[in-house]
């Protein structure tokens, strides 16, 4: 009963204070004749008025904010997939770097005394001194020019090609902010060198760009000798194959014909002309880099169905390169749906690329060969293109690891 006792009186103080509390908030109107209330009402109406616009303004800014985010967001995915806008179109990187390195030469000039990077008032007087006011005014001219060039580097410094018209933008807003503080002196960051290092910026996102586009080149042709080598090693094993099974039957032949086994003879005889068509055959390979296997191959697993891969190898087994395409890098082996041997394997495989180009996955980087069609109508359209019929046609992927990830296989009774 005590604690039922205590724990009431706490309440009823609590509540003995809110009510002393609002008793002298009341006393305040109680205190103010009818003009002085009308007054009180209007202010608490302005605030209300003030704060409403507030929450207007911020919600001005936060749309705008969400607005360029969205850009931003949309620059960086066109990116991705090979879309770039560049400012200046250049051949190569390094010519980016020799038009950034002159503009960075025009930095370097216009920072020095006089050099144009600010502009400000004249004939301000400090304490009536002319020569204390124009030290005042350089010295804050200083201070604002490293302000701005500060953000320049820090944008410079971390800047992705996608991230350049943000990076321009804050640039605008740090050059308005130096302008409002500067008002009083008439301070501001010169529109030439305002531009100048906006051309900077430009001209950076071009550069890290078009470097990056340049390293892919390199590593596709990187990719693309690496495949002519082995392409090369395994025609040059396999001439070394045939050359040592001719030795054999030539000595297997000139034996037969000193025991005048004629049966012997015409087997090796034949055999021997097998050899010569084998070596012939290996040796206009080594002579003509463009023959090769053209292949289209799947994987359900990765890709979903209807999707297949278009591609060409210059090995003497085609087998070997898709078993590479199959290594970490993807859940599931591909699947072989079609190859077909041919002269001219690049102009093949390319021509193939231009007649199914609607169906193409990817429609700007031409290097991702994946196509939504089926492999009937790839078949067709490599036995019109080649005039020849393919060595192999799958028409359905075995796909095996996937079906039995999935659970679809069914092996040794129902599932």
């Amino acid at each position: 009963m005590d604690l039922f006792n205590k724990g009431q009186l706490e309440i009823l103080e609590k509540e003995n204070t809110e009510l002393k509390q609002e008793i002298q908030s009341l006393k305040r109107f109680g205190a103010m004749d009818a003009v002085q209330i009308e007054n009180e009402i209007a202010a608490l109406r302005q605030n209300k008025v003030n704060l409403e616009n507030s929450l207007s303004d911020l919600a001005g800014q936060v749309k705008a904010v969400r607005a360029e985010l969205v850009e931003t967001q949309d620059i960086a995915i066109l990116q991705e997939v090979g879309i770039y806008e560049f400012s200046e179109i250049l051949d190569t990187a390094v010519d980016y770097q020799d038009r950034i390195k002159a503009i960075e030469e025009k930095v370097k000039s216009a920072n020095k005394p006089h050099g144009g990077a600010t502009t400000s008032a004249t004939g301000w007087t400090v304490n009536g001194s002319a020569k204390e006011g124009e030290h005042m005014i350089n010295e804050t001219c200083k201070l604002m020019l490293r302000a701005y060039n500060g953000e320049v580097e820090d944008a410079l410094r971390t800047l992705k090609p996608f991230k350049v018209p943000a990076a321009i933008d804050r640039l605008a807003k740090v050059r308005d902010s130096i302008a409002k503080l500067g008002k009083t002196m008439q301070i501001e960051i010169s529109g030439n060198y305002h531009s100048l290092r906006v051309s900077e910026i430009e001209l950076t996102g071009d550069f890290l760009e078009k470097q990056a586009q340049e390293k892919e080149k390199a590593k596709a042709i990187a990719q693309q000798l690496k495949d002519e080598q082995k392409a090369q090693a395994e025609f040059e094993e396999s001439k070394a194959a045939h050359l040592k099974e001719l030795a054999q039957h030539e000595t297997i032949l000139k034996t037969a014909e000193k025991n005048g086994d004629t049966k012997v003879i015409e087997a090796t005889q034949s055999k021997i002309a097998e050899i010569h068509e084998a070596i012939a055959s290996v040796e206009a390979g080594i002579a003509n880099i463009k023959q090769g296997f053209v292949y289209v191959i799947s994987n359900i697993g990765s890709f979903g169905e209807g999707v297949v891969k278009i591609g060409l190898t210059r090995r003497i087994h085609y087998e070997d390169r898709i078993h590479e395409l199959s290594d970490a890098s993807v859940p599931f082996i591909f699947d072989i749906h079609t190859v077909i041997a041919s002269e001219d394997a690049v102009a093949l495989e390319q021509n193939l690329h231009n007649a199914l180009e609607e169906f193409r996955i990817n429609k700007v980087n031409a290097r991702k060969e994946f196509f939504r069609v089926t492999p009937t109508m790839v078949k067709d359209k490599l036995e019109n293109l080649s005039g020849q019929h393919v060595l192999v046609f799958n028409e359905m992927a075995e796909a095996e690891e996937f079906r039995i990830s999935v659970g679809t296989l069914k092996t040794g009774g129902e599932k």
